[in-house]
């Protein structure tokens, strides 16, 4: 059987190591995608990329603020250049710089920043991608949501909006751009052990420097699948990259260890 991405380019943003990005890059690349790692920090891409070439794979690194559409153009476009085409899509870059954002209280530097990294940063590289994805003959997007935009997060309410908002713009671009053979899904990610987690709140019964708020070792008895990690991401999405998924657009896939189902 050949692998599932055999001969695919794939353009992965926030792929920095330690992160969904990068699990997702490597899980890609060893299924035969040719990748190129999208981060704004050189340092952390450049190790996605060397991660990628250690186990056999091809990869470069493109720098891009998401949130700047000539950046995003750019790196689309270095990739196109570098591969000769785009068939995948995933928008990984993502997060807020505050742990409380409540709606009455948050400073709108903090409402504009997660707004243009996380919503306008998946718009502005699936506005550069898809005309590339069609014209290659097709392929797929993989947005990153939250499991807070399928419950509701309190007191995250800046960034429950802004992968809220993910969730929306995933079905309508499905909708639109599934004639030219363009399928586009999300993930709705719950609490994923990543580089950026592990610095801030920190991992079940181990607070990082901001207090754990939701108790993740109580939490663990009540929802047992509640926590994971970036590799566990990145086998949805490489379902959602490759054909297998052919039949799915337009959908939003929980996984939050069913924190939004009960």
């Amino acid at each position: 059987m050949p692998p599932r991405l055999d001969n695919k380019v794939a353009f992965i943003t926030g792929a920095g190591i330690g992160g969904i990005g990068a699990a997702s890059a490597a899980a890609f690349a060893r299924e035969g995608a040719r990748v190129a790692v999208c981060d704004i920090l050189p340092e952390r891409g450049e190790a996605t990329v060397d991660e990628i070439r250690a186990i056999g794979g091809e990869a470069i690194f493109v720098q891009a603020d998401v949130s700047k559409d000539d950046e995003v153009r750019a790196a689309i476009g270095r990739t196109v250049a570098q591969f000769g085409a785009l068939h995948v899509l995933m928008c990984s870059a993502g997060g807020s710089i505050a742990e409380d954002d409540f709606i009455a209280d948050v400073d709108l530097s903090v409402f504009e920043h997660t707004m243009r990294l996380d919503l306008l940063g998946t718009m502005l590289a699936c506005r550069h991608a898809i005309p590339e994805i069609a014209k290659a003959g097709g392929g797929s997007i993989v947005n990153m949501s939250s499991g807070a935009a399928l419950r509701g997060a309190s007191p995250a309410h800046v960034y429950t909006a802004a992968k809220g908002a993910i969730i929306s713009l995933t079905r309508a671009l499905a909708g639109t751009y599934a004639k030219e053979g363009v399928r586009v899904n999300a993930i709705a990610a719950g609490r994923i052990l990543s580089k950026r987690i592990l610095d801030s709140i920190g991992a079940p019964g181990q607070a990082g420097p901001v207090p754990d708020r939701q108790d993740a070792a109580g939490r663990l008895k009540d929802y047992p699948f509640w926590v994971g990690g970036p590799e566990d991401i990145a086998s949805i999405a490489l379902f959602l990259a490759s054909e297998e998924s052919k039949m799915i657009t337009g959908a939003t896939i929980p996984a939050d260890g069913g924190r939004s189902a009960y």
